[in-house]
């Protein structure tokens, strides 16, 4: 069996300990190179900002960990340039079943419709991510400066900016950044050199987590099951991931000792029954605690907190990853347009409103999943099993079933950033969808018109309008314009005749019926935080 070869990034002296020219400042600092420290960086780069990305490895993560990538991060993924590769290898699944015992209570599809370039889900080890990122992120040489095993031991904040301490392997330094961006997950060093804490809630329950070896023909489907007779009285979860890995959670229940369940002695009798084999190997094991909690506020003067240093939620429904990937989207762009003079740093304060909207949406899931997955008393095992029984045959009852409702884009509709619209087909707020399209000769996607800043989205016939150099797709029939809509799928979610402003994370800033340069111009400045 293959299993995933880790290679080292290596070491290189930074230029404050070489004796090399060294800024005394730099734009953005990122502590943390994993998803969303990577991301973060190349987004920036993208939007010309440079940034200096530190690290304590040299080496992508152990074990598979997060697995399960949504659409809407691979379209994030895909602007960054790295979403079609993931795809390629990952495992590409949109089909879920839920048992109850080892009864199949009913299958759901993620994506029934076509016409999207991204599917419903891939399942793909977070260290081939990481791997795809930093080879990404070595396309901006003079953007991102990558900086492994440099250890971050302390922050502070300073007048306009922060200041990090740095060790390496030749000695300690400090870098003063306009902007520091703490991307170093759930046990943030930066958040705990704020004095800052977490607020919500740990659950009483614990889960193991193993990825295994295995050669065998499961389907690529999310299977979950409620008391199965393999694991009796508790609840199961079976991931298909590429290189013949398998991704196994099983509830172990709060009295549960950790250390001596990742035991292989453990470990493997627990798997055994889960397949019904013992021809595998195990490769990664961990055994994890609910938490659903957050920082009350991400952004702190001139830190700013992304990913799981902001924000923890349980494994199930793939919200942790996923929100940390859209915490980037949202933040690159405004802080590019601070930067670079284009809004002012007023509009950061729009990252806190709409991503603690975001964490909160997931964390309310994430909280009702648990409750459902484990029942407190006697009642609500009864109610739980009742809803179960019901589900095989009514659909009703299915919206009750929460194994672990999967990532989907958070609408931001109104939020200040947006200007409401009583009649668009696509509310304001909502991530853009993306839609087939003919340009000449070749297939194109919607999603890969959209230039990465402020866009005009029209569809039918409408006038080319140009306002403040903000670049016009437009949309016509078949035997229209430039880019037709041969398939029906584009004016089927966008609605003929409304023209769209996008903001540059691909969600929809403001909606109109007969446009004209005033209003679009309005709501362009209210979208950059502007009066």
């Amino acid at each position: 069996m293959a299993r995933y070869r880790y290679q080292h990034f290596g070491y290189t002296p930074p230029p404050e300990v070489s004796g090399k020219p060294a800024p005394g400042r730099y734009p953005v600092v990122i502590v943390g190179a994993g998803p969303t420290g990577l991301s973060m960086a190349i987004d920036l780069a993208l939007r010309g900002v440079a940034s200096v990305v530190l690290d304590d490895n040299d080496v992508v993560s152990v074990g598979s960990r997060a697995i399960c990538w949504a659409k809407r991060t691979l379209e994030i993924f895909d602007r960054l340039g790295v979403g079609e590769r993931m795809v390629e290898k990952g495992v590409t699944w949109k089909i879920g079943r839920l048992y109850h015992g080892d009864r199949e209570v009913y299958s759901f599809d993620l994506l029934p419709e076509d016409g999207h370039k991204m599917p419903a889900f891939v399942n793909l080890q977070q260290y081939y991510v990481e791997q795809y990122l930093v080879e990404r992120a070595r396309d901006f040489p003079d953007l991102i400066d990558l900086r492994f095993k440099n250890k971050v031991i302390g922050v502070e904040k300073i007048a306009a900016g922060a200041v990090a301490r740095i060790e390496t392997p030749d000695g300690t330094y400090r870098l003063e950044a306009d902007y520091l961006l703490a991307c170093d997950g759930a046990k943030s060093l930066v958040r705990s050199e704020l004095g800052l804490d977490f607020a919500g809630k740990l659950f009483e329950e614990r889960f193991l987590i193993a990825d295994i070896e295995l050669k065998a023909d499961f389907p690529s489907e999310r299977r979950f099951w409620f008391e199965p007779t393999f694991h009796a009285g508790q609840s199961a979860l079976l991931h298909k991931q590429p290189d013949d890995i398998y991704r196994i959670d099983l509830q172990l229940g709060w009295d549960a000792d950790p250390e001596a369940e990742r035991r292989p002695e453990n470990v493997i009798p627990r798997i055994e029954k889960v397949i019904g084999r013992s021809d595998f190997e195990i490769d990664w094991v961990s055994v994890y605690t609910f938490q659903c909690r957050r920082l009350e506020r991400f952004v702190h003067d001139r830190v700013i907190f992304v990913g799981d240093s902001a924000h923890i939620v349980s494994p199930f429904g793939a919200r942790g990853g996923n929100g940390g990937i859209q915490d980037v989207d949202n933040l690159g762009w405004k802080l590019a347009a601070v930067l670079n003079g284009q809004a002012p740093e007023a509009l950061l304060a729009s990252y806190d409103d709409e991503r603690i909207h975001g964490a909160d949406e997931n964390i309310a899931n994430s909280s009702r999943a648990t409750n459902f997955m484990t029942p407190k008393s006697a009642m609500e095992k009864m109610l739980r099993d009742e809803v179960l029984d019901l589900a095989a045959d009514m659909v009703f009852a299915r919206k009750l079933v929460n194994s672990g409702r999967l990532s989907v884009p958070c609408s931001l509709a109104g939020l200040p950033l947006q200007t409401p619209s009583a009649e668009a087909v696509l509310e304001p707020g909502s991530a853009c969808l993306d839609a087939p399209l003919r340009h000449g000769e070749t297939d194109v996607w919607l999603l890969g018109q959209l230039n990465g800043g402020f866009t005009l989205l029209s569809f039918g016939d409408r006038p080319r309008i140009e306002v403040n150099d903000i670049k016009h797709v437009h949309v016509s029939r078949p035997g229209g314009g430039e880019l037709q809509d041969v398939s029906g799928h584009a004016f089927r979610r966008y609605g003929e005749g409304f023209t769209y402003l996008i903001r540059p994370d691909q969600h929809v800033a403001a909606a109109f019926r007969a446009p004209d340069a005033a209003a679009i111009g309005a709501a362009h400045r209210r979208a950059l935080g502007r009066p």
